[in-house]
């Protein structure tokens, strides 16, 4: 099976040592409590283990590469070995690519261990951790300390209490996704997932695990994700048909298309189900139905008593990814991700990544209001982003045309409307996509593109944000609207997205942009 991690790479000061500043004396490291232990856990799992370390005491002159050298043969002496080091010797002023937020020690780690950034976790105790982790598309866990902010804590992808509870997380993690025993071989397997583009993106790699390991994959969605389910690997047949109990606008239930359904439920010849929700959804009245049309091994994931409705009742915790949700329904049902297949979004036929050197996409338009940059806020960014020498192109879904020619101006391009798999195209010649939490975002994420993400944080980022791509969160983490999940905005004025200033947007881009370049640099070397 495909490991979700190959490599932890941690901060040193305030996360594997006391931070003592400009420490140049190996008497006076410390280790911080439980570091021993959660590194020997890790190691013990199998998981290589780095440090990346903003270290400017280099260029400031307060110790030498030697004291530096003693300093880590200490820390080695009292937390075991280490696979890497990767040390920025620069000051802020020097402008690096190493220099954390900045990306650079985490692709170079990444590279030095022989994978990749995005099969790597970052640990970490202030934000600039959690941001190079993000940039280079790895995943982050922060574990606070004192001198960590609250800003920094609400932003976190997660939060973990010390580096032992960092490393059951990770760890947990990894285990939901191991296959359990199945039954016997996989004929034809109906896969369940009736919501929208981004969530049918998100569920793809779970849709590749069960195709990887059964003969025939039949897909049940709704018509808000039809066209995204076009376009995802290992799917055989699509079957559209929309769940009342599901769509945001449901229609009323009628007795003759429950009959419909659940004949062509049993026409598909399916030998067993997996049913894959969000958090809030319930896949009790499709297994309902599964049952009735003769369906004999359905998996689900139910906090509620299912009875005789699920043959495999998962339970999966609060802050996993849904990627990985989705994945460990997967697992519960027996069935696992290849060794070659990295876990990341993915989309069929794939589509060549040109854009590193590109212009950049700013998608305006959510699934719902709350989500969504306002108009004014973003033609600010499209101005200063043409301002800064970027090209900008404006997309549109459905319905949304007048929109992205409001927020073009005229500084931007609008790009006119699109299918789904043009989309696709024109994301993957982009440098970088500019967009809130939304089904474009993922769908740049499906074709490798840079994403700065205007996160409005009604649902938690660390569940919904762009997955196992470079990524730049911007949009305040700590307003008051942070997990009301409301549809439309309960603050007046917007004010987790419309006090982003259109310069963070400006210096995000550079930043995915240049990560972009180095990492096409070192894979074309």
């Amino acid at each position: 099976m495909s490991p979700l991690f190959d490599a932890v790479l941690f901060d040193r000061d305030g996360t594997l040592i006391v931070d003592v500043p400009y420490n140049g004396d190996p008497d006076r490291v410390v280790p911080m409590p439980g570091a021993r232990d959660a590194l020997d856990r890790l190691r013990g799992a199998g998981l290589r283990v780095g440090v990346v370390t903003n270290q400017s005491g280099l260029a400031r002159g307060r110790f030498t590469a030697a004291q530096l050298a003693a300093v880590h043969r200490r820390v080695e002496e009292l937390l075991g070995p280490f696979d890497t080091w990767q040390v920025c010797p620069h000051a802020s002023a020097d402008r690096c690519g190493c220099r954390k937020p900045a990306p650079g020690l985490i692709t170079a780690a990444a590279a030095a261990l022989g994978t990749t950034a995005n099969r790597c976790a970052v640990v970490g105790d202030i934000g600039r951790d959690m941001s190079a982790a993000a940039a280079a598309g790895a995943t982050g866990v922060l574990v606070p300390t004192p001198v960590t902010r609250p800003d920094e804590i609400a932003a976190a992808p997660v939060v973990a209490a010390d580096p032992g509870a960092a490393a059951d997380l990770l760890l947990h993690r990894q285990a939901l996704l191991a296959p359990a025993a199945r039954p016997g071989p996989a004929r034809t397997v109906l896969l369940a997932r009736s919501d929208s583009t981004g969530d049918m993106l998100l569920t793809g790699p779970a849709i590749r695990a069960v195709a990887a390991g059964a003969e025939r994959v039949v897909l049940l969605c709704g018509p808000r994700g039809r066209d995204a389910a076009a376009l995802l690997p290992g799917v055989d047949e699509i079957i559209e048909w929309e769940l009342p109990w599901i769509d945001p606008q449901p229609d009323r239930v009628r007795a003759r298309d429950i009959a419909a359904l659940t004949t062509r439920l049993r026409d598909t010849g399916a030998d067993e189900a997996v049913v894959f929700t969000s958090f809030h959804q319930s896949a009790l009245p499709l297994a309902l139905l599964l049952r009735v049309a003769g369906i004999g091994r359905i998996t689900a994931i139910s906090d509620d008593y299912p009875g005789s409705l699920l043959d495999v009742r998962h339970r999966v915790p609060e802050a996993v990814p849904e990627p990985e949700r989705a994945r460990s329904v997967a697992a519960a049902a027996g069935f696992a991700l290849p060794a070659d297949d990295d876990g990341a979004l993915r989309i069929t036929p794939a589509v060549p990544r040109r854009g590193a050197r590109g212009y950049v996409v700013v998608h305006p338009g959510a699934s719902v209001e709350a989500r969504a940059c306002p108009p004014d806020t973003l033609r600010r960014i499209v101005a200063a982003l043409v301002a800064a020498g970027n090209r900008v192109l404006v997309t549109s879904g459905p319905g949304e045309r007048r929109l992205a020619a409001e927020v073009a101006g005229i500084a931007g391009e609008p790009a006119g409307r699109t299918s789904l798999s043009e989309l696709a195209a024109l994301l993957a010649g982009a440098s970088c996509v500019v967009a809130g939490n939304t089904g474009p975002a993922h769908l740049a994420a499906a074709v490798g593109t840079p994403v700065v993400s205007l996160f409005a944080p009604t649902v938690p980022y660390g569940k919904w944000g762009p997955y196992r791509v470079p990524h730049v969160r911007l949009g305040r983490p700590d307003a008051a609207c942070r997990d009301t999940r409301a549809t439309s905005c309960p603050v007046p004025g917007h004010p987790c997205l419309t006090t982003i200033d259109p310069a963070e947007v400006v210096a995000a881009v550079a930043t995915l942009r240049a990560a972009d370049r180095t990492e096409t640099a070192e894979v074309a070397a």
